[in-house]
């Protein structure tokens, strides 16, 4: 059943306060109780823009080439149900003003029927394709997977028949309570399998990567050099921010984006 509209514009409110809430999670039963309603088998990957890899992996012939944004199309293609949503929540509750705040999630698969019409629109497969294609080209980064939170504030269930497509800015995007929630929820946010970031010799130290933000926190000086820390999902922004070129993305193969469709096939039926 949907969800009453007074209940999003009381998300919306409350979105500005996402990292104390976030920061409640790691008390002692609350973090499980929070996980077990809101995130309780999920799993969201992280899928950096095209412009992260400066060389892709080619595999036999040129149309083989690995293409993050590949694993998206692959859902909107697959599903019989698509979903646009009018705004972005994330952006509107933070009233970003450095990406559209018109640029919504994609949902899919049978319980965007729930959804409240005025949050959005059923479209066509090819409508949810341009969409994803404007995001990107707006400079935002792609997640996708199953987030039960999802199903539970837009009344859609039931979970397992909704797939999440977010588009991520790096100001506004909900998982940058990554460093302050449980890990037990932040865990279930994660890097494309077979991603790699890396720094090389070219890293001057200028901090432009630092300024840009990360959202998981996993930069970081030391000895006048950035490094690159455990907790990177690999979104790729320092790749494009850097002016030296000295942060690095590669992404080993095809096989990477199988095991994500795979993953992701198990936990949401778009039947």
């Amino acid at each position: 059943m949907a969800r009453p509209l007074w209940i999003v514009e009381v998300l919306k409110k409350l979105y500005p306060h996402r990292q104390f809430f976030a920061k409640m999670t790691r008390l002692p039963v609350i973090g499980q109780l929070v996980d077990y309603a809101l995130f309780r088998d999920d799993e969201m990957f992280f899928l950096p823009r095209a412009q992260s890899i400066p060389v892709h992996t080619e595999i036999g012939q040129p149309e083989s080439l690995v293409i993050p944004y590949q694993v998206v199309e692959h859902f909107i293609n697959e599903a019989n149900h698509h979903w646009v949503m009018n705004a972005c929540l994330c952006r509107e509750g933070d009233d970003c003003q450095d990406y559209e705040q018109g640029l919504g999630c994609i949902f899919l698969g049978e319980s965007v029927t729930q959804i409240h019409s005025d949050l959005g629109r059923r479209v066509t497969r090819e409508e949810a394709l341009e969409h994803a294609r404007r995001c990107r080209e707006n400079g935002l980064v792609h997640t996708i997977g199953r987030n039960r939170l999802d199903s539970v504030w837009l009344g859609a269930a039931p979970s397992e028949k909704l797939l999440t497509i977010c588009n991520c800015c790096p100001c506004c995007c909900l998982w940058g309570i990554v460093p302050n929630v449980t890990p037990l929820i932040g865990d279930k946010i994660t890097a494309l399998p077979g991603i790699e970031v890396k720094v090389n010799d070219n890293c001057t130290g200028c901090e432009l990567c630092l300024d840009e933000g990360c959202f998981a926190e996993a930069l970081e000086l030391a000895d006048g050099r950035m490094t690159i820390k455990a907790a990177c999902r690999a979104c790729g922004r320092c790749v494009e921010v850097c002016p030296e070129g000295a942060i690095t993305l590669s992404l080993n193969g095809r096989d990477s984006l199988e095991v994500v469709v795979e993953r992701i096939s198990r936990l949401v039926d778009l039947s």
